[in-house]
């Protein structure tokens, strides 16, 4: 049986379509129609890169990860799932066995098979087999595609949680894309009472301050990191931040989210970009700023829904342009260019015809 469109990475700068057969979902799997994938920033590195960091594309493989959908059929041993469910795909699967997974802190499992990274395949494409344990039911008040947006928001859940975010924590957030915005979502919900956001795109800090941004600031070139962190301040009532959220990967940023967070306070880095970079250690060391990473999240998507779906989170308006599974290339240029304003850029998988 066919009828699966699929978007293929076939190498670098090549997407094709493929008409795949329809996969049968092994026992405790639920085969998926597939609804609404949004393409995150990881789907476009592998895309014009072929690689992030020790993960390398050596084989075609199947895009897109951030991800929700409509349950065609279970398999064996699966409970609590049905026809006709809309679920979201946490895209990440662990072994289950080993000591990092019955800790909870499955993120971490040396095992993990995590949609679209090689050489695992992702979910682009009209029917998928999941985890049906790793599948989590929709309310009906929270739409597909904000299924789908579960997956960037369960980062920000995590990197809030690592952070301490709680009721009147000042927080900076260094990078206003994608995943510096729900951050910003993420840590109003949790009760921080100022949220500051950095970039050094406009428009982006343009929408940040829509969604609910307290202050906003355009780094700009030739400002020294005395005056970033004088007027950041500035916004905080003369205060440094609590909670420093770095979102871009960049060192300059990861730098100034150091300086810029109060002595005693935490920073937790959520980009990536260079394997080694250089940082004020001694700086972080002496104020005893506390210096946390996060790898993807766990147990993070049943409380990202509740936040949607109490209305304490809205994710709709990170939803920019849409596009239908057989306009996937023109949707990877859309997200990589970032032109129209392009934030979130969203595909639908249904068959229209």
């Amino acid at each position: 049986m066919t009828d699966n469109l699929t978007a293929v990475l076939k190498c670098v700068h090549d997407i094709q379509l493929e008409d795949r057969k329809i996969p049968e979902p092994a026992p405790g799997e639920v085969l998926i129609r597939m609804d609404s994938v949004g393409i995150c920033g990881s789907d476009v590195h592998y895309w014009t890169h072929g690689a992030i960091g020790d993960f390398v594309v050596r084989a075609p493989m199947v895009l897109g990860h951030e991800a929700a959908g409509i349950i065609e059929r279970c398999g064996d041993l699966v409970e609590g799932l049905k026809k006709g469910d809309r679920v979201a795909i946490e895209p990440g699967v662990c072994c289950r066995r080993c000591s990092f997974c019955k800790e909870g802190r499955y993120n971490l499992c040396l095992e993990m098979k995590f949609c679209a990274t090689p050489p695992i395949d992702g979910n682009l494409c009209r029917f998928y087999t999941h985890a049906a344990d790793f599948c989590y039911k929709l309310p009906d008040n929270v739409s597909l595609e904000e299924g789908a947006l579960m997956e960037p928001l369960a980062v920000g859940v995590h990197a809030c949680t690592r952070a301490g975010v709680t009721l009147g924590s000042k927080v900076l957030i260094c990078g206003a894309g994608p995943i510096g915005l729900v951050n910003l979502l993420t840590a109003k919900a949790m009760g921080a009472s100022e949220v500051v956001i950095t970039d050094i795109d406009a428009h982006r800090l343009k929408v940040a301050k829509e969604m609910g941004a307290t202050g906003t600031y355009l780094v700009q070139k030739g400002v020294t990191n005395d005056q970033m962190i004088e007027e950041i301040s500035g916004q905080f009532g003369g205060e440094m931040a609590n909670v420093g959220i770095e979102c871009s990967g960049a060192e300059s940023s990861i730098r100034l989210a150091i300086f810029a967070t109060k002595s005693g306070g935490v920073v937790v880095l959520v980009g990536l970009g260079a394997s080694e970079i250089t940082m004020p250690i001694v700086n972080a060391c002496v104020r005893e700023v506390d210096i946390r990473g996060i790898f993807r999240y766990a147990n993070c998507y049943p409380k990202a829904i509740s936040m949607v779906a109490s209305g304490a989170v809205n994710v709709k308006p990170l939803i920019t342009h849409r596009f239908q599974l057989e306009e996937s290339v023109e949707a990877f240029k859309t997200a990589k260019t970032g032109a129209g304003g392009a934030i979130k850029v969203m595909i639908k998988c249904k068959n229209e015809g």
